[in-house]
């Protein structure tokens, strides 16, 4: 199904980054261009940016009507159960995030799609991967039921392009901050969290340490990170796995400081409950000289741009929200 048109499917394009990286894919691509999809019914709001369809993609054959009815070329599946919230039910995890990637490869080679992005995490680090700048090949024995289906996804998108040539692409995303979209059951959303909270109470109880370091990346980069690896050229792409990608790096105190730098009055307290033994789990710090190399990865944003940025339009959220 090769083409010069694009036509672009999201899978949990309702989710954190799917919420940002549909909007960016329209502003490259045109809004006719991207089918955005969830497991939400059809309604005014998901359909007013822009083309939308309701999508379990644990039904492959509803997921191969579309691709065929829409004439997809490229898919971009985000759907998938996080770390927290996994632990909380494994098996339906399991299921989730590995059935539903394997539907999407299969359908995409069935089909001969040109593309296939996929997100894998840190979270395929366990606790005997170095801390501190961790590697491209740093050992991966995750401890979460989220981890273990990352890591097994990430050989099946391997398995996919040196068996059958398709063209899968992925990074493993560190903790993900944004302002467009709720904390969805990650370990790292306290740093979503804190902000919210910043603005609307005053004060936060935060569920990892104070101390707790984590590697993590501000959405603006991540979609742009996204975007510039499925635009580089095939023959740059030396890693078929999932591409380690850093940002930044802080503790759960250090952030709070960054923050009360413009709300001096932020409370914040630490009551570490069960994501402190995941936290602990990971890496503190990603070594991302791989993806630098291949297609010229560098983020923009450090936490003083980041905090900043998230301060300021999480404001005008608000101040909206009261009108």
């Amino acid at each position: 199904m090769y083409s010069n048109k694009k036509s672009i499917l999201v899978i949990g394009a309702l989710g954190q980054i799917g919420t940002e990286l549909t909007i960016a894919l329209r502003a490259k691509y045109g809004a006719d261009a991207v089918i955005a999809s969830d497991r939400h019914p059809v309604n005014e709001k998901t359909t007013q940016a822009g083309p939308y369809a309701q999508l379990n993609v644990l039904d492959k054959a509803a997921l191969q009507t579309l691709v065929q009815e829409k004439s997809i070329t490229h898919i971009y599946h985000l759907a998938a159960v996080l770390s927290a919230t996994g632990e909380q039910n494994p098996l339906m995890a399991w299921d989730i995030n590995m059935q539903g990637l394997l539907n999407v490869l299969e359908v995409a080679r069935e089909e001969k799609l040109e593309q296939i992005f996929w997100p894998s995490s840190i979270a395929v680090f366990g606790p005997d991967a170095p801390k501190v700048d961790c590697p491209q090949d740093g050992v991966t024995n995750p401890s979460t039921v989220y981890g273990i289906s990352k890591i097994a996804g990430e050989q099946w998108c391997r398995y996919y392009f040196e068996k059958y040539g398709l063209d899968v692409r992925s990074i493993r995303y560190p903790g993900l901050i944004s302002y467009s979209a709720p904390p969805g059951g990650g370990t790292t959303d306290y740093a979503v969290a804190i902000f919210h909270e910043a603005i609307k109470t005053g004060s936060y109880e935060c569920f990892l340490a104070e101390d707790t370091s984590l590697p993590m990346l501000y959405m603006d980069d991540a979609i742009r990170g996204t975007l510039e690896l499925m635009e580089a050229p095939a023959e740059n792409i030396s890693i078929r796995t999932s591409y380690n990608l850093s940002g930044l790096s802080f503790s759960a105190a250090e952030l709070a400081a960054e923050i009360q730098k413009h709300k001096p009055e932020l409370q914040v307290t630490y009551k570490p409950d069960s994501r402190q033994a995941i936290a602990d789990s990971w890496p503190q710090s990603i070594n991302d000289a791989i993806a630098r190399k291949d297609w010229g990865w560098k983020p923009k944003y450090d936490v003083g741009l980041m905090t900043e940025d998230m301060l300021q339009n999480l404001s005008i959220k608000y101040t909206e929200e009261t009108i």
